[in-house]
């Protein structure tokens, strides 16, 4: 193996040893494999460009590149053109994948889920390090400086660890640095006055000399400290700094896959939270992993949905809880706003007990709750009535007592309710400037004819859950940005956090006050009487605001949780025969069964419920970005592509050495140059069907090509110049010079060319019969080895071992 071929292994097994650092940030180690085989990829393409051989900057282009592709087909085929070539759309998926991603990592507890935006961050950053290492150390042969992008991409694991990453990946990262520092010494010891000269003039220091170093030169091992010494000061000045600027992963809104919310002590306050990729991410979790477990004194289990947050800012994209102050628990809770006494309300206890496996900030409640007792150090925050953790407090193992209010209100009292504050209508209903109109005109038309907010209200649930034609599908990307809600009015799929945050959005278009909650359906009742509560429970539902009523929940997600009685007591008794209908028929029988678990649960069974959503709560483990089967057929696809080029690379490399080798002044120089030409001119006889004849002088030899390859008269001459040079090499005394020979031999190869025909020009460029040249020197070089092995000191052990065993056998 060359120098350069082994620099380059090292330069991606010392890319993946520091990637390994972040192996426990992320829950599965699906994407260090990706990472793993792209870098390969990545590195081969630069040996090959090196190989050819292409300029320093066009070898580390086509790398870029060849890695564009490569994570244009991991991450956005669906928009690429063709599926492969890059185009405007692939750019603003990048960019948007970039955002959430970035979002992710700040609110993700450890080990976080391989979310597309996390996978991008981490698969494309192991690309780009595995890039900048490839192309300090092996391109431009200079290992030293490759040490900072690879601290730098274990400085990234280390920072986003609470208290760094474990001393094992620490030596990981560092044995792939030394081990490229290793092969880079050995490929210069090979050319040591060149490399280490330094400054000053070498003089003989041979046995036979007495002369020591040049008076203030730089030794062989006095320059490269000194650049070691300011490349280590630099590394150590990183390493202290970027991990305590990164941010640190957190538990967060859906346990150890949500979602995170930093807090203040005090009278501090809670950070915005975007559940978006969480819930999607535990929807579509294989299993159904119990994280709550309760008993309730209700049999109305079907309502008994546990809130863990409110988000109220509407931004145009995307749904995110208000910074909010917060303050200790009360005892009792206030009372919740809007409330009316002529309202109906049942008080309802529960006893509730958290997984170990389940940590998040937020405790889940009932809402609204009006008594909660629970150990630990938890903070009340009261616009959202949500309880919030303490310097680090979660739920992991949590037991707590809650009381809450069963609000039943009729949908005449809804209906009649009065104008809502104008506080509420000043904050509730804000709607950014940016929404498409569509989302506007769409409410609008949806709710026609309705005369009251509440009917209005109504008939928005009514067409997301059954007339609008919309289908349930967890798998469909979450998607960001001032379209996305529009783009899900036109495609109709989607999951609950489509539905809510249209619904809630188009509310306020209306002028409904409006937000989203987060949390959990009411679970799957067990056989002791409990009901437990699993990932993919795991929900989001609009409240709408009604004067004496407050923050009423609506339901518009088709398959999913339950309609309250309230909403459906006024909707047509039927609806249009030609009208789509995506959500499968009701009882009026309460459950809590209706969430999707994994698996049907008997109920649903016994109603045929068990359709797409049965299907899609045991389906795939991630939304998006292609299947790893696709990904391993893409990448295969690349390498097929890359090993049908190499015989044409190989004759592009070996072409421009013979021909491009530049004159020396003796004679044996010029002699080389002509031998070099003409093996040339007989390879690319070769390839275009003149197979070559060692048994003929090159004068007959060239008159053959020029008669099997129907050359034209000028590439005719030049072949017999070519030809002519060579006999002066073999056999005159004195060989006279010619020049010109790579002009003529490129004549000759293109009347060949010329003549060939269609196949033959294709089959010459990508299939060159002359590249049998390299199994035969291969073949050579293979029994030289095994010559070697057997006649060496391998070979003599061996003999001596058989000699020392048949005297034994014979002393027996």
């Amino acid at each position: 193996m060359s120098g350069r071929a082994r620099l380059a292994v090292c330069a991606a097994v010392a890319t993946l040893a520091s990637s390994c650092a972040l192996l426990p940030l992320i829950d599965r180690a699906t994407w260090f494999l990706q990472a793993a085989l792209l870098v390969l990829i990545q590195s081969s393409v630069g040996a090959l460009a090196r190989r050819v051989p292409l300029a320093r900057a066009l070898t580390v282009l086509a790398q870029a590149v060849v890695a564009l592709l490569l994570l244009t087909l991991l991450f956005a085929q669906s928009e690429a053109i063709g599926g492969l070539l890059p185009g405007p759309d692939v750019f603003h998926e990048f960019g948007q994948l970039l955002r959430e991603g970035a979002d992710d990592v700040g609110r993700y507890a450890i080990p976080a889920p391989a979310t597309e935006g996390i996978k991008l961050l981490l698969v494309g950053g192991v690309l780009v390090v595995g890039l900048t290492v490839d192309a300090l150390a092996v391109t431009y042969r200079s290992a030293a400086p490759a040490g900072l992008p690879l601290l730098a991409l274990y400085s990234v694991a280390a920072g986003l660890a609470k208290g760094g990453a474990d001393w094992l990946w620490f030596l990981a990262a560092a044995g792939g640095f030394l081990l490229l520092l290793l092969a880079e010494g050995r490929d210069r010891l090979s050319q040591w006055g060149r490399v280490f000269a330094g400054g000053g003039a070498r003089r003989p220091t041979g046995p036979g000399s007495t002369l020591g170093p040049a008076p203030g030169a730089v030794g062989p091992a006095l320059a490269p400290v000194r650049t070691g010494r300011r490349i280590g000061a630099l590394a150590l000045g990183i390493a202290l700094a970027v991990p305590a600027v990164l941010p640190t992963m957190d538990d967060g809104l859906l346990g150890s896959r949500g979602a995170g919310a930093g807090q203040e002590s005090g009278g501090g306050t809670i950070s915005a939270v975007n559940p978006l990729v969480s819930l999607q991410n535990s929807l579509n979790q294989p299993e159904n992993h119990e994280v709550l477990r309760y008993r309730t004194s209700t049999g109305d289990t079907q309502n008994m949905y546990l809130r863990i947050v409110a988000l109220d800012q509407f931004d145009g994209s995307s749904w995110k809880a208000s910074e909010r102050h917060i303050t200790d628990v009360p005892d009792p809770l206030p009372t919740p706003s809007g409330l009316s006494p002529d309202v109906r309300t049942d008080t309802v206890n529960t006893s509730v007990v958290a997984a170990e496996t389940y940590g998040q900030t937020y405790l889940p409640l009932p809402y609204p709750a009006t008594q909660v007792s629970v150990g630990g150090r938890w903070r009340f925050e009261p616009e959202g009535r949500t309880l919030v953790g303490d310097h680090g407090q979660t739920t992991r193992g949590s037991r707590y007592q809650v009381s809450s209010l069963l609000v039943q209100p009729t949908s005449a009292q809804l209906a009649a309710a009065p104008a809502p504050p104008k506080r509420f209508l000043d904050e509730y209903t804000k709607v950014p400037g940016s929404l498409p109109s569509v989302v506007r005109d769409q409410a609008r038309k949806v709710t026609a004819g309705a005369a009251t907010a509440y009917e209005r209200a109504v008939k928005l649930q009514e067409w997301f859950s059954t007339t609008g034609g919309f289908r349930y599908n967890t798998e469909v990307r979450s998607g960001s940005g001032s379209s996305a809600i529009a783009k899900f009015l036109h495609d109709k799929e989607g999951f609950c956090v489509h539905f809510s945050f249209s619904m809630a959005a188009m509310a306020r278009t209306l002028g409904i006050p409006a937000r989203v909650a987060v949390g959990f359906t009411p679970g799957t009742p067990q056989v002791d009487g409990t009901m437990s509560v699993g990932s993919k429970d795991a929900h989001a539902w609009p409240e709408l605001y009604f004067e004496g009523v407050g923050w009423t929940r609506f339901e518009p997600t088709p398959s999913r949780g339950s309609q309250p009685e309230y909403t459906i007591a006024q909707t047509p008794s039927g609806t249009d025969p030609g009208s789509p209908s995506a959500a499968p028929s009701r009882s009026a029988a309460p459950s809590a069964g209706a969430s999707a678990s994994q698996g049907c649960d008997p109920r649903a069974k016994r109603l045929g419920e068990c359709g797409a959503a049965a299907q899609q709560a045991s389906g795939g483990s991630g939304d998006g970005g292609g299947p790893t089967g696709a990904i391993v057929a893409g990448s295969v696809g690349v390498l097929v592509l890359l090993a049908l080029a190499l015989p044409m690379l190989w004759r592009t490399r070996v072409r421009a050495r013979r021909l491009g080798e530049s004159g020396g002044r003796t004679p044996q120089d010029g002699a080389d140059r002509t031998l070099a030409a003409w093996r040339e001119l007989i390879d690319s006889g070769w390839d275009y069907g003149v197979p070559p004849d060692d048994s003929q002088t090159p004068r007959k030899a060239a008159a053959r090509i020029v008669r099997l390859g129907g050359l034209d008269t000028a590439a005719a001459e030049a072949a017999h110049r070519v030809a002519a040079a060579v006999e002066q090499v073999l056999y005159a005394p004195r060989p006279r010079p010619v020049s010109g020979l790579a002009g003529d031999v490129e004549r000759v190869r293109s009347g060949l060319r010329a003549s060939a025909g269609r196949a033959g020009r294709l089959r010459g460029l990508l299939a060159p019969r002359s590249t049998v040249r390299v199994l035969w020197s291969l073949s050579r070089r293979w029994t030289t080895a095994v010559a070697r092995l057997r006649t060496g000191r391998l070979g003599s052990l061996a003999r001596r071992a058989g000699s020392a065993l048949r005297f034994s056998r014979q002393r027996a």
